[in-house]
């Protein structure tokens, strides 16, 4: 493949991300890009926002992937006609990776690197977003005015609590887009940090775990069955999962040792999933 040809299918799909996420945004507070495509701008900063900590992920996994001599596509972003205006992005690893110390730190970089740009924006978000009266209890936050409750990963109700204080009783956190492209940041983070298959946690499992991979993630779709009765997208995923096939090729030397670092990072990657990890990540509000 050219470079030309390599460059141009990412490029079209991030211009194509950019649209569908100033879509997203614009709607979100407020305004209605199909009657006035000005009304785009108003979505700059959820759009901004939500592809600066996508890109710091892939990117990253990228950069480590190139840094230890494996082939990987440029990051490829994924337009659609959802609340945020995508599904996200990937990279395509595009050669074997050499051995298990390379895979762990081709896994861990993306989500650590999304992690630290999304907390810094959640703060900045939290500070735009208000907090208004409500009829019952809070369910957490809302993505705007859509009627959409957002449950809360502990990393974003520590950072709520730590810029908002404690809410008044009977009242609840309106979220500012930028809030909500850092929540999406989190939720994305927790997605990829599952320990199944070739997600990101799949990598950092298999450089850890070595051919008892396949078991764990067998572990890890029972585990999320039940999850699935207090958001009924675990099942979605869980099927997806076994879909996919939660099998990991093995990396070239699949006997390589590994040392106190590859212990500590694989510690790193088990606490980003358990501070993003929202079990309960959407629900309806009802008025």
């Amino acid at each position: 493949m050219t470079p030309a040809r390599g460059t141009r299918l990412p490029v079209v799909l991030f211009l194509a991300t950019i649209l569908t996420t100033l879509g997203a945004g614009s709607m979100m507070a407020g305004a209605d890009p199909f009657r006035d495509p000005l009304a785009l701008l108003e979505g700059v900063p959820f759009s901004a926002s939500l592809l600066l900590i996508l890109g710091a992920h892939e990117f990253s996994h990228y950069a480590t992937s190139r840094r230890h001599g494996v082939r990987a596509s440029l990051p490829m972003f994924i337009p659609a006609p959802t609340l945020a205006g995508t599904f996200g992005a990937v990279i395509r690893i595009e050669s074997r990776i050499p051995d298990r110390r390379s895979l762990l730190e081709i896994g861990v970089a993306g989500p650590l690197a999304g992690f630290l740009v999304a907390v810094p924006i959640a703060v900045a978000g939290l500070r735009l977003s208000r907090v208004v009266a409500h009829s019952g209890a809070a369910v957490g936050g809302g993505s705007g005015d859509l009627g959409i409750g957002l449950g809360g990963s502990l990393i974003f109700s520590l950072l709520e609590r730590a810029v908002l204080g404690p809410l008044p009783q009977n009242a609840s956190l309106v979220l500012h887009p930028v809030a909500f492209a850092a929540w999406i940041g989190f939720f994305v983070t927790a997605i990829n940090l599952l320990p199944v298959g070739q997600l990101d946690g799949g990598h950092v499992l298999h450089a850890l775990a070595g051919r008892r991979q396949e078991g764990i993630s067998r572990a890890v779709i029972l585990v999320l069955a039940p999850l699935g009765f207090l958001w009924w997208g675990w099942f979605l995923w869980g099927g997806m999962l076994l879909l996919m096939g939660l099998h990991h090729p093995p990396v070239l030397a699949e006997d390589s040792p590994l040392g106190r670092r590859e212990t500590v990072l694989g510690l790193i990657a088990a606490a980003l999933l358990a501070l993003t990890l929202a079990p309960a990540p959407f629900s309806m509000e009802v008025p």
